[in-house]
């Protein structure tokens, strides 16, 4: 009997310890729910808050990327308007030496056109000074006369070849007023207006007159014409006659 009551009153036990345990467990898990609750109220509210923070944050990074690219532009568009600036200060340098070389290089021009012909004066001019010292010792005057024709031949030659240039009017030309300066006149037996003195002659550099030719114009008296005239009645008859013999 005693161990049947030992054996009831076990089991009671081992109920109590169960429900116990249950009771335990049950209040564990109300506990854990509880926490669960609260913690996903409290994601629940805080989720906006870190939302915007963290947009916040993605917009910062932005604009910071756009500030840091903008810088980048700036600084290209800065080294790129110095290294123009530079470009057009050499070139401003370069034309401002170009413009002064230039102008240099025409005033040796004119100063010096004259260089190549004056050197070849240069041999006339001793040949001058060596027949003035012969004048000095020379007793036959036509000796010095000599020596200065052939000086003035000399010079003449070297003008016409080298340069071009070519002296104008003789008597005996006819008369052209576009090369001819007349200073003086008369009334001649002459067919035309011709020179009838050569007072300076002329000279042509290449086509160009550079000095006109004064002269003494002869102008027709009239005897002349009348003359041409008849002259010129007889060779038409003498023409006629001519073809008629052949006829």
């Amino acid at each position: 009997m005693e161990n049947g009551k030992d054996s009831v009153m076990s089991k009671k036990n081992k109920d109590n310890n169960t429900e116990k345990k249950e009771a335990v467990q049950s209040k564990e898990a109300e506990k854990s729910s509880k926490e669960s609750s609260e913690k996903d109220a409290s994601a629940a509210n805080s989720s906006p808050e870190e939302g915007e923070k963290s947009e916040k944050v993605a917009e910062n990074a932005t604009d910071s990327d756009k500030v840091k690219s903008l810088q980048d532009q700036v600084e290209e568009l800065t080294k790129a308007n110095a290294d123009l600036k530079d470009q057009l200060l050499r070139k401003a340098a370069d034309f401002d030496n170009y413009r002064k070389r230039t102008i240099q290089e025409k005033q040796d021009a004119y100063d010096y056109a004259n260089t190549s012909l004056l050197k070849d004066l240069l041999e006339s001019l001793d040949n001058f000074d060596r027949t003035v010292e012969a004048a000095s010792s020379a007793t036959d005057p036509k000796t010095i006369a000599d020596g200065v024709t052939m000086i003035n031949k000399a010079m003449v030659s070297m003008l016409e070849n080298k340069y071009n240039l070519v002296s104008y009017g003789a008597v005996g030309d006819a008369f052209d007023p576009d090369i001819h300066e007349a200073i003086g006149k008369s009334d001649d037996p002459v067919a035309s207006p011709v020179l009838k003195a050569v007072y300076l002659k002329g000279y042509k550099l290449k086509d160009r007159v550079i000095r006109h030719a004064k002269v003494m114009v002869s102008m027709p008296d009239g005897s002349v014409k009348e003359e041409v005239d008849s002259a010129k009645e007889e060779n038409k008859a003498s023409e006629s006659e001519s073809e008629a013999e052949n006829k």
